[in-house]
């Protein structure tokens, strides 16, 4: 297959900047990778270890270069939210003319700030790969970081299709898993599954810590369940105060929802309801072994959407974003031009989520979708890529 970007700049060398160089220079059609980081021994341990090809300073000649009209085909923003609005405006102020993404946990601050400061033949996706590890910095990086996990693009509907098509095929090359869904509801969901969480367990591993302070020896007693539920507590304060700062509404919403379980939870152990706490409990178990494991698609499964389109933005858009509404992962992408205006929108969909009732969806938005096997021979089979 082609690779979808020839030249990738990655804006911020650390854990996820670091890993998906690691990734995407160990593919069989790599390209070519640049970091530009502020710290110099950041630069140099990434180029000495293979992370990126090479590695500029923000204030190098070069980063203007590459950073401007005719450079690098996609620039990465692996940076916290408020770091890459800057980086934004200095991307618009070059006429920069490729695909921005980025990486931070929270989506609509930045697409804001990307409409306003980007050109016209610029195309902004925001990105946010569901990976991480309580350890930050380059040195952390890992090849693997991606596999399996599930990576948030969040296309609108001024995504140029080409454009969304090629950093699909990127995020998929890494092996991990795109979920297409609007910023708004974005910041909404991470805010109970990914924020609440990290709070939780600070609050969890700050009563312990309150309680050793108090003389009780609890800490020692700390092992398995303790610390696998605190592990993410670890975590850098620096960032996740700015996440927290970023995301505030919706997190204060998360925050208070989760209170109010507890208190009914504390409720029913104070008045003594077995019942009652069987019933809560019995709840959480049946939905945490109900998650899934790390998944593989049954390729004999595997089936191919085609849905006729006209080609412009806002319709790769619409099919992607109703796509993830009913659960279904994309596998490959591919936009068949039949002429100036129209095009075939082909999806290779694996065998999790309601297929059929993706088929009814975008019928209900007035497209006349296509669903067959991929291995039926009247369907058009996509090539291995985009």
């Amino acid at each position: 297959m082609n690779r979808p970007f020839d030249t990738v700049v990655i804006i911020g060398v650390g854990l996820v900047g670091g890993s998906l160089g690691i990734a995407l220079r160990g593919l069989p059609d790599a390209p070519h990778v640049i970091g530009i980081d502020a710290d110099a021994d950041t630069r140099s341990w990434a180029v000495e270890h293979g992370v990126v090809g090479e590695a500029f300073a923000p204030d190098s000649p070069r980063v203007d270069v590459l950073l401007g009209a005719g450079g690098a085909g996609l620039v990465v923003l692996a940076t916290p939210v408020q770091a890459a609005v800057g980086w934004l405006g200095r991307l618009g102020a070059l006429a920069y003319d490729g695909v921005v993404t980025d990486v931070a946990s929270t989506k609509s601050a930045v697409f804001l700030v990307a409409d306003m400061s980007l050109g016209e033949e610029a195309t902004f996706i925001g990105g946010h790969p569901m990976a991480g590890s309580e350890r930050s910095g380059v040195r952390a990086a890992k090849a693997d970081l991606f596999k399996g996990a599930y990576y948030v693009l969040t296309p609108s509907s001024r995504t140029d299709p080409d454009a969304y098509r090629r950093l699909h095929a990127l995020v998929t090359s890494v092996g991990a898993r795109v979920i297409a869904i609007r910023p708004e509801q974005h910041d909404e969901a991470v805010a109970v599954i990914s924020h609440v969480p990290h709070v939780a367990a600070a609050a969890l591993t700050n009563l312990a810590a309150e309680r050793a302070d108090a003389g009780e020896d609890v800490l020692r007693l700390a092992a398995g369940g303790f610390k696998d539920m605190t592990r993410i507590a670890a975590g850098s304060p620096e960032l996740w105060t700015g996440i927290c700062m970023d995301n505030r509404d919706a997190l204060v919403r998360g925050l208070r929802e989760y209170a109010e379980l507890l208190t009914r939870f504390a409720i029913l152990v104070d008045a003594g309801d077995s019942q009652g706490i069987r019933e809560w409990l019995a709840r959480a178990a049946d939905v945490r072994k109900g998650l899934p494991a790390r998944w593989v698609p049954a390729s004999e499964r595997l089936s191919v959407l085609t849905v006729p389109i006209t080609d412009r933005p806002g319709m790769v858009a619409s099919v992607v974003q109703a796509a993830a509404r009913c659960g279904c992962n994309i596998e490959d992408i591919e936009i068949d031009h039949t002429t100036e205006d129209t095009a075939l929108l082909r999806l290779v969909l694996t065998d999790e989520g309601d297929a059929a009732a993706l088929v009814t969806v975008l019928a209900g938005e007035g497209f006349s979708p296509d669903l067959r096997p991929l291995e039926s021979p009247d369907a058009d089979a996509i090539g291995s890529g985009a």
